[in-house]
């Protein structure tokens, strides 16, 4: 059975045929390739390999090395075959993105956006949009930045062919200015509820420190249910009209509805890296680790935010947006492959049929990227980017999940990887990770 990944019904019983890393054909009964390698798909479903519009290649948390094998194998295993990577190290993602491009590691195809500080004067801005494109960017990740400074970045990177990605904060930009400058993705939620506010300005207490990471998710579970409703439609009708995407990362913010739930997935205790396990404790110093006193008034107003930024979501789809599917994983309890997954889960949640839910985690990304026409569709002609599965997706999005999973191969770029080994191998990895972690620890 194949689900081609446009939206449209799963059809089959039908064959595959790739040739070096391209669909050749899709039909039934296709004739036998001389010495081809045959997988059998009997029972089997097919979807488009996955693109997650936001990931990160980490190589250490909490000062604790991690291989990235661990991450890329993960994301291997949970059946993703693209990452947008916004803001690692770019140095080490870069030979990650060369050497998976010519088949020597077990990785999804990366696209770089390197973050760019919001720092400096316009020119010089200028200057670093141009270095990066030199150094091979693929595109650009913004977070808080000044309007000036928003649009003269825009600017340059329009004028590199550098699309950018916008994670707004609470700023001085919101998603009027990414309207106005043509961002090609607003990142999580930022941006979009605070330009619908009705007088520009969330009713924070007088004691709120933006700095301060748990007053600033803390008092982020109070901001949907502050928007204008009828402002936000005019937002969300002149993001589609600028073509500006939404990738909301549903999956990231979880923990502030449902703490416990997040502390105790059952992956921990088999694929959560010891790295990870210390950066998710509650620290000051690590980005995301904020859950001191977190408390059930907390709760409650994310899970009313999570109500009204998915009834949001929905209407933007309506009105012809464009959304995709990422994870962010690496912080708040998210690990990676695992966090993108849940994604898909948390937009059937939304109110999306399960095969919107497969474009926007496919298609739609690839779209997004530029890349429509090669990937994100089992279609003849495009990238040999294939998920075999055995059992339905559409009916259970948790059969893809890594530690019980049921994908058999992840095929990138026409090469088949093993469901099994990968998952073994992630495994390890963490396994070994933690013998070690344990051995310095009793020293």
């Amino acid at each position: 059975m194949v689900v081609e990944g446009a939206g449209t019904p799963a059809f089959g019983p039908a064959d595959v045929l790739i040739q070096n890393n391209r669909i050749a054909r899709v039909g039934r009964r296709i004739e036998t390739v001389p010495d081809a390698r045959v997988i059998d798909g009997t029972g089997r479903w097919v979807l488009p390999g996955f693109v997650n519009m936001h990931g990160h290649l980490h190589h250490e948390r909490a000062g604790i090395p991690m291989p990235r094998d661990y991450v890329l194998k993960l994301w291997l295993a949970a059946g993703i075959t693209t990452v947008r990577d916004v803001g690692s190290d770019f140095a080490r993602t870069k030979a990650a993105r060369e050497e998976s491009a010519a088949g020597r590691i077990e990785a999804p195809r990366l696209f770089l956006y390197p973050h760019l500080s919001a720092a400096g004067t316009p020119r010089e801005q200028d200057a670093r949009v141009k270095k990066l494109k030199e150094d091979g960017a693929d595109g650009i990740k913004l977070t808080d930045t000044p309007r000036d400074l928003l649009r003269a970045i825009s600017a340059s990177a329009r004028a590199a062919g550098l699309p950018v990605a916008h994670h707004a904060g609470v700023a001085e930009t919101n998603a009027w200015d990414d309207i106005e400058v043509g961002t090609r993705s607003i990142e999580h939620w930022y941006g979009i509820p605070d330009a619908a506010l009705r007088d520009g300005v969330q009713r924070f207490p007088p004691g709120y420190n933006y700095a301060n990471e748990t007053d600033r998710f803390r008092w982020a579970g109070r901001l949907w249910r502050e928007a204008d409703p009828g402002k936000l439609a005019s937002v969300l009708d002149a993001m589609v009209k600028a073509n500006v995407a939404w990738d909301p990362t549903l999956n990231i913010y979880e923990a502030c509805r449902d703490l416990q739930r997040a502390q105790n997935m059952p992956w921990f205790a088999r694929y959560l890296h010891p790295a990870l396990a210390k950066f998710f404790q509650p620290n000051a110093d690590y980005h995301g680790s904020f859950f001191f006193h977190w408390t059930t008034e907390d709760e409650t107003y994310w899970k009313e935010n999570y109500r009204i930024w998915m009834n949001a979501l929905a209407d933007f789809e309506r009105r012809g947006g464009l959304i995709t599917a990422g994870e962010d994983a690496g912080y708040i309890y998210q690990v990676y492959g695992f966090g993108f997954i849940r994604e898909l889960e948390l937009h059937q949640e939304a109110g999306f049929h399960p095969l919107a839910v497969v474009k926007h985690a496919t298609f739609n990304g690839a779209k997004a990227l530029g890349r429509e026409n090669e990937l994100g569709r089992v279609r003849e002609g495009w990238r040999a980017d294939l998920v075999v599965v055995n059992g339905n997706p559409l009916e259970n999005f948790k059969i893809l999940y890594p530690h019980d999973s049921k994908i058999e191969w992840t095929i990138k770029d026409g090469i088949p990887y093993d469901g099994a080994t990968l998952r073994r191998e992630a495994e390890a990895l963490a396994a070994g990770a933690v013998r070690k972690h344990r051995g310095e620890t009793a020293k």
